[in-house]
């Protein structure tokens, strides 16, 4: 089975970046064509398929060997998976009864301006109420639940990549 996805690392982790540009391509569509603005979460989880998006193209680039490419293969499913627990949290807050879901805080805006970085860090990765909101879904599953699940295949991809062999090696 492994033998029909043996493909050139390179090919493998380009693919894995053009993944990433197409799920903030959605996301930019989703904000700027259909109105939904992104709430703290949406906006980290944007940053952790950015992160993701920019270790596969590093990746692709620098066509690493055997040693090289393992490397890499962890650090995409490092930026995956932490983008996934982001999605985990996001699902989680959705899931919450009215009564416990958290405060709605201030704009991005407006925490960018006048709070220190830290803050905003802790306010982006914990969300607000505006976070429990479900403005789309498909198929029953919310958007963090797509982007969950875009994640795991991203890391997946990633891990592959251990068992994947260039040209020159036994």
């Amino acid at each position: 089975m492994l033998e029909l996805i043996k493909f050139n690392a390179r090919i493998w982790f380009f693919l894995g970046f053009a993944g990433c540009v197409f799920l903030l391509a959605m996301g930019a569509y989703f904000q700027f064509v259909d109105g939904l603005e992104p709430c703290p979460l949406c906006i980290s989880q944007r940053l952790g398929i950015l992160l993701t998006g920019l270790v596969f193209i590093i990746a692709a680039l620098h066509n690493p060997g055997a040693k090289g490419r393992k490397i890499y293969a962890v650090l995409g499913a490092a930026a995956a998976l932490g983008g996934g627990s982001i999605s985990l949290r996001h699902i989680w807050i959705q899931h919450l009864p009215p009564d416990q879901v958290p405060e709605c805080g201030p704009g991005l805006e407006y925490v960018f301006e006048n709070f220190p970085l830290a803050e905003t860090i802790k306010l982006m990765l914990s969300g607000s109420g505006e976070c429990a909101e479900v403005n789309w879904t498909f198929w029953g599953v919310s958007m963090p639940g797509w982007t969950l699940v875009a994640f795991l295949m991203l890391a997946t991809l990633s891990l592959l990549q251990f068992w994947n062999q260039g040209p020159n090696e036994s």
